[in-house]
């Protein structure tokens, strides 16, 4: 994708930039959690330490408070990402290109908000133009963003799907994510080797039959291929 854009489509995507981020600073506003320290989060892991049975304070697990909460900045580095942001700068010099766009196989990982234990999959992304399109990689920094948080897979496919809809206004989203749950890989039913196939089409992906079939033959069968057995 190329980075020249007109000098036009810059200052009107630094108008969306503005708007954006008003709607986003309102919505983070809504759901602020007041954040423990890092000395608290340390001690709550030394707690549930002890409470599987094992003594925090032997050699071994010293220094594992520590780790699980530089381990949980990278895990939930979702909540520290503006999704509406990521997809701020768009590109209009695209020659009339008004065909679909899709970013398939990207993988993926995330943690049940239930159990806390990983979803790991890959997200197929699509939106067919109207006037601007997205750096490609912004369509996986989409995914990463909702994806590093606590969830479930269904509100995560609505996410993408919503926040691709509403910034870049296409003609239609088309997101498919398939994942493997450990919550019922390692736990539970113990059901090793299943999948979760969840999808939402916007426009006219879900108005134009042909426009569907075309974005599902573009990403094949969805589950078809194994996922890892986690």
């Amino acid at each position: 994708m190329s980075s020249s854009a007109s000098r036009g489509s810059k200052k009107s995507g630094s108008g969306s930039r503005r708007k954006i981020s008003t709607v986003v600073d309102v919505e983070l506003a809504e759901h602020a959690v007041a954040r423990p320290t890092r000395e608290q989060a340390e001690e709550a892991v030394r707690v549930l330490l002890r409470w599987a049975g094992d003594n925090p304070d032997r050699e071994g697990l010293r220094d594992t408070p520590g780790r699980v909460t530089r381990a949980y900045e990278e895990f939930f580095a979702g909540y520290r990402l503006d999704p509406r942001e990521i997809l701020a700068r768009t590109f209009s010099e695209v020659d009339g290109y008004d065909e679909m766009v899709v970013l398939k196989d990207i993988r993926f990982e995330s943690y049940c908000e239930h159990h806390m234990v990983p979803i790991v999959g890959r997200a197929h992304v699509a939106y067919l133009p109207k006037h601007r399109v997205v750096g490609i990689s912004k369509l996986a920094r989409l995914v990463d963003a909702f994806a590093k948080r606590l969830q479930i897979q269904e509100k995560m496919t609505v996410q993408i799907a919503d926040t691709l809809n509403d910034v870049l206004q296409p003609r239609g989203v088309g997101v498919i994510l398939e994942a493997a749950h450990q919550c019922i890989t390692t736990r539970g039913v113990h059901k090793p080797g299943v999948a979760m196939v969840t999808s939402r089409m916007l426009g006219s992906f879900r108005t134009d039959p042909s426009t569907r079939r075309e974005f599902l033959a573009i990403v094949g069968n969805p589950g078809a291929l194994a996922l890892p057995n986690v």
